[in-house]
């Protein structure tokens, strides 16, 4: 009987001290960055002597990080929007309908996460000096939208194969036609699933590094590639700060979409 107890009890265990092990993996890196990023010293040092925000005022205030903050905003939200949109409507059109060559489809939709990314981002500056000479922010949001499609499928199809299907039925019975269908009855089943897809497509463009920087021009620099680029000649506290901030974006992005939406419901 001890034996036969003192399985789980040691599963349990190692359960527990993988997911610590884990915890601290991820965790530790972040937390060296944060601190080094509010010492007084001028280097990039862990742990810092004092405590300044000095560094945070220089990375909210210079245009070394402004600039290329805004043109990976405007990348991460534009490849957001359109990935959501194929994304959905790839994933609803798979899930609900009989598609000829569907499985190619969806095989085709999904080829990118077995590809290398730095394959990818070969391909696309070889096709971007082919056709119009230099990449530009066109170029990036396509290829960026290339990968993130994926990840919307990947949610929206989890949603809506667990959903209930007697709602719309009941709908498709009162009357309810195609369009009023899917805005009162599809779309808000699949919102989480969007929601989530959206947010790993924005998350996946916004810290993109290696495409940027194969697609990388003096009018085409994004956030991570500015850091990247300070990295390479000074050691200063302010890519630690920048570098925090980009996590607290995503945290507070994680915070608000679960808040508003309920994204925990994805994993029930």
């Amino acid at each position: 009987m001890t034996m036969v107890r003192s399985v789980p009890i040691l599963g349990r265990i190692l359960a527990i001290l993988l997911g610590v092990i884990v915890t601290l993996y991820m965790l530790v890196p972040l937390l060296v960055v944060a601190g080094a990023s509010v010492g007084e010293n001028r280097f990039l040092t862990f742990p810092g002597q004092g405590f300044t925000l000095d560094w945070y005022v220089e990375a909210l205030t210079s245009d070394t990080y402004l600039e290329p903050f805004r043109l990976s905003l405007v990348v991460g939200v534009s490849v957001a929007i359109l990935a959501a949109s194929i994304g959905t409507a790839a994933a609803l059109a798979l899930t609900r309908f009989r598609v000829p060559g569907g499985a190619a489809i969806q095989a085709l939709l999904m080829s990118p996460l077995t590809i290398p990314t730095i394959i990818l981002a070969i391909g696309a500056l070889s096709i971007a000096s082919l056709t119009i000479g230099s990449p530009n922010v066109g170029v990036l949001i396509a290829i960026h939208v290339v990968i993130a499609i994926p990840y919307v499928m990947r949610t929206v199809t989890g949603v809506m194969t667990r959903a209930d299907h007697f709602t719309e039925e009941a709908a498709r019975t009162l009357g309810a036609g195609t369009w009023n269908r899917y805005r009162l009855v599809v779309l808000p089943i699949a919102r989480p699933g969007i929601a989530a897809g959206a947010f790993f497509a924005f998350n996946i463009s916004f810290d993109d590094a290696v495409i940027a920087l194969f697609l990388r021009t003096p009018q085409l620099e994004t956030l991570p590639i500015a850091i990247y680029g300070q990295l390479e000649f000074s050691t200063s506290p302010t890519v630690a700060a920048v570098s925090t901030l980009m996590v607290l974006l995503t945290v507070v992005l994680m915070i608000v979409l679960e808040r508003i939406i309920g994204l925990g419901r994805l994993f029930v």
